[in-house]
């Protein structure tokens, strides 16, 4: 599975690729932010987004619109992550477009959980055991 971490900080980005890597995930790359993950998305195909909902330049929601609302992305999964306290605002990020959400902090154990939902979203064929 190639996976698109995006996060502006390069701690929470160094975190998640720690993280990933520990489950098994070695497709990774990394974008500081929404400009440079469409950019890369461009480029290369990915199966899963994990992109952070802060950032500079062009935010987690606003990345999520340009994926959705392009031909060739408009299916990839994305992954939310937010330390976003305002119930209203994580709503809002739940009932979007987005493939699943993880409110930070959050463990290993809660990504794997998330990655495999992902993948039988996608992939109902695919038995997880």
């Amino acid at each position: 599975m190639r996976i698109l971490v995006v996060d502006d900080m390069v701690s929470m980005r160094h975190v998640m690729l720690h993280m990933l890597r520990s489950l098994g995930h070695t497709d990774i790359d990394e974008a500081a932010d929404g400009l440079q993950a469409l950019n890369l998305l461009n480029k290369k195909r990915y199966d899963l987004v994990l992109t952070d909902f802060h950032m500079p330049r062009m935010d987690g929601k606003q990345l999520l619109k340009s994926i959705r609302g392009s031909k060739n992305l408009a299916d990839l999964p994305v992954l939310m992550i937010s330390c976003e306290d305002e119930k209203k605002q994580i709503q809002a990020i739940i009932t979007s477009d987005v493939t699943d959400f993880i409110l930070k902090p959050f463990s290993l154990q809660t990504l794997e959980r998330k990655i495999e939902h992902i993948e039988q979203l996608c992939n109902p064929n695919i038995h997880i055991v």
